[in-house]
């Protein structure tokens, strides 16, 4: 059996690997990695037919090929491989995770970072225990930093991806009502997430810390450096001076600037926008490039974007969706002045029991504004009783859409990730 000192041999002659034949190049390593509904040994001969320079797999499926490399199980070899490439880098090492918001503070945080530093970063959304070991790989030897989003749906999840991304900062944005299944209640949540700050406490690391939350207080207890960012007595202190359409920040501690614009709708993005601040000064890059770092970044992949559509603004905010998140949408939506507003929401995932109260929850939310109309999509919010719209699908909360020919309307459009609610707009 190789060893993983001897599988870093190859894949520094073979950096660039892949999981996926579909999306595979020439040169790449192919690891036949396994899941509930599919095994990527049976892959294998496609893979080094479309120019895999390897294989690394745990079965011997069909012909055994003289570039398949047998380990006891793939993804281990790749977190463990991931663990042997982040041992080479004497670089800080920053890592995100929390219920809300952790996807846009880590892109606000690459954004200013990368005005000074080489940065590499978490592509996209993939910050489970296949995209954070890859994220790893991707790092160049030309790194100044890293930082690595890290998601979790259940305990020891985060301790499980310390332990390969050995982290030396720390972020977590919030613990709120997220994955409850998984965690078992807003108490789990703050334990799972607090693994990362068990590392940084046990490894003398530094944490970024919102100083507005009271529980983060005690969550990072005995943590050797921590940076305070908040709306009072905090090291970087800020607070939102304008909200439409985007949010802008006045700056009162921490930085010489004092007002930053944004492209990000809503008031709840204020931690992240500090956040991303407090990492910036910490890391001493210029006052004047943090600036302009945050002023320029575009949201994207569904996260608070303000779109328009003919006379129509809408906010779509479709990436993900938990209590905590709906409820700060919601009434940030409230807030803005427009004379036509719709409510779109696709329902809530991974809440297990108290999926039924949390639905409750919001619907009375929804009952304390005025809309114009309000739309619900699934069944998650069909089978209690409502006064609104309920869909089974967002192909049915669509079709409702294109034949309501709407003119002049801010529409929230907001859902878990497998409501799929972008279709609503296509």
């Amino acid at each position: 059996m190789i060893s993983i000192g001897e599988l870093y041999k190859i894949y520094l002659d073979y950096p660039s690997i892949q999981t996926d034949t579909r999306q595979l190049k020439p040169g790449d390593i192919f690891f036949a990695l396994k899941g509930n509904n599919f095994n990527g040994n049976t892959f294998v001969k496609q893979a080094l037919e479309k120019g895999a320079a390897w294989a690394i797999v745990d079965e011997e499926i069909g012909s055994v090929s003289e570039k398949s490399i047998k380990v006891d199980d793939v993804l281990t070899a790749l977190q463990q491989l991931a663990k042997y490439h982040r041992l080479q880098f004497k670089i800080p090492f920053l890592a995100i995770t929390g219920s809300n918001g952790k996807t846009t503070t880590k892109e606000l945080i690459h954004a200013v970072l990368s005005t000074t530093y080489r940065t590499y970063t978490t592509q996209g959304n993939l910050n489970n225990h296949i995209g954070i070991p890859l994220t790893i790989l991707k790092i160049k030897s030309d790194a100044d930093i890293a930082v690595i989003e890290m998601g979790a749906n259940h305990l020891k999840e985060i301790e499980g991806y310390c332990r390969y991304v050995l982290p030396t900062h720390g972020i977590i944005t919030n613990a709120g009502k997220a994955h409850l299944e998984g965690f078992g209640g807003v108490e789990g949540v703050k334990k799972g997430k607090g693994e990362l700050y068990d590392f940084l406490r046990a490894n003398k690391g530094t944490a970024f810390v919102m100083w507005d939350y009271d529980y983060l207080h005690s969550m990072s207890k005995g943590i050797s450096e921590i940076v305070r960012y908040g709306t009072h007595d905090a090291d970087i202190i800020g607070m939102v001076c304008q909200s439409e359409p985007f949010i802008g920040v006045t700056m009162t501690k921490g930085i010489s600037l004092k007002n930053i614009s944004t492209q990000l709708v809503g008031d709840y993005n204020l931690p992240n926008i500090l956040c991303a601040i407090a990492v910036g000064k910490y890391f001493k890059v210029e006052d004047a490039k943090i600036k302009l770092a945050i002023e320029n970044y575009l949201p994207s992949n569904s996260r608070s974007q303000l779109l328009e559509k003919g006379s129509n603004k809408i906010i779509l905010d479709a990436y993900n969706a938990n209590p905590s998140s709906m409820k700060a949408a919601i009434d940030n939506f409230a807030k803005l002045k427009a004379d036509k507003k719709i409510l779109m929401l696709g329902a809530m995932a991974e809440l297990g029991e108290e999926s039924t109260e949390e639905h409750q929850s919001l619907i009375d939310l929804i009952k304390k504004y005025n809309w114009e109309k309000v739309v619900l999509v699934g069944e998650n919010f069909s089978k209690i009783d409502n006064p609104y719209l309920n869909f089974r699908s967002s192909t049915e909360a669509k079709n409702w859409f294109i034949n309501e020919k709407l003119e002049n309307t801010y529409i929230l459009v907001k859902g878990s990730r497998s409501m799929q609610m972008e279709k609503v707009l296509e």
